[in-house]
């Protein structure tokens, strides 16, 4: 652990001096409220477990959305834009609707796909484990309402995306394109951690295969 943060600690160091020396912001601040964020949400969800406790599912988004680490690949992004600045830098955090919003998709993907395999390698109920708990419903019916919820969050990030004219258009481009990547990752399963056939096969036809203009030669 010692190692791990000594490494954590210097690689934000080291991106947030670069900043400093290019654009003259100081990002640090905002980068440390955020990593702390996000191993606090990891304690809470530490805690639940070693208590062997299952939250509503209004505490457990209340907590994942800040756990899927969302707000902060978001900021940090961010911070390495061309369109960078300290007034919408110190801005965010009065527009986090559209930060909310993507963490909400993204979480929500993520546990459709990975919830069953994580259980069984020892983790925290997700929030179709916590509905389930909640209101005595089967898995099938819990999914269902999940997927519901996507719809809805994909429905209120859209609005921001389009009226919300204070944010940096790097920002809303980040927050609309992190959720797609989670659906195309996690719809078929664990295309993370566990990748099966259809994630592991869109990868390689877009990064390996070179693409096939189907161009005839002209002596032909």
């Amino acid at each position: 652990m010692k190692t791990v943060l000594l490494a954590l600690f210097n690689t934000v160091n080291d991106i947030a001096r670069t900043i400093s020396t290019e654009k003259g912001i100081d990002i640090l601040p905002h980068l440390k409220r955020l990593w702390g964020d996000l191993c606090k949400s990891y304690l809470v969800e530490a805690i639940w477990y070693y208590i062997g406790y299952i939250p509503t599912i209004k505490e457990y988004m209340q907590n994942a959305w800040l756990s899927i680490s969302t707000p902060l690949i978001l900021t940090s992004a961010y911070c390495l834009s061309e369109d960078l600045t300290i007034e919408a830098l110190d801005s965010l955090e009065l527009y986090i609707n559209a930060t909310l919003h993507s963490s909400m998709i993204t979480r929500l993907y993520d546990d459709l796909g990975t919830s069953t395999d994580e259980l069984q390698r020892g983790d925290v109920p997700k929030s179709i484990q916590c509905y389930m708990n909640e209101t005595k419903v089967s898995e099938s019916v819990a999914r269902n309402h999940i997927r519901h919820l996507i719809k809805k969050y994909w429905k209120l990030l859209n609005v921001e995306y389009i009226s919300n004219f204070n944010l940096a258009n790097s920002f809303k481009r980040y927050a609309l394109n992190l959720p797609r990547m989670s659906q195309c990752t996690y719809q078929h399963g664990d295309g993370y951690g566990k990748p099966i056939c259809e994630t592991r096969d869109k990868i390689i036809s877009l990064l390996i295969k070179p693409i096939t203009l189907g161009i005839r030669d002209s002596s032909t």
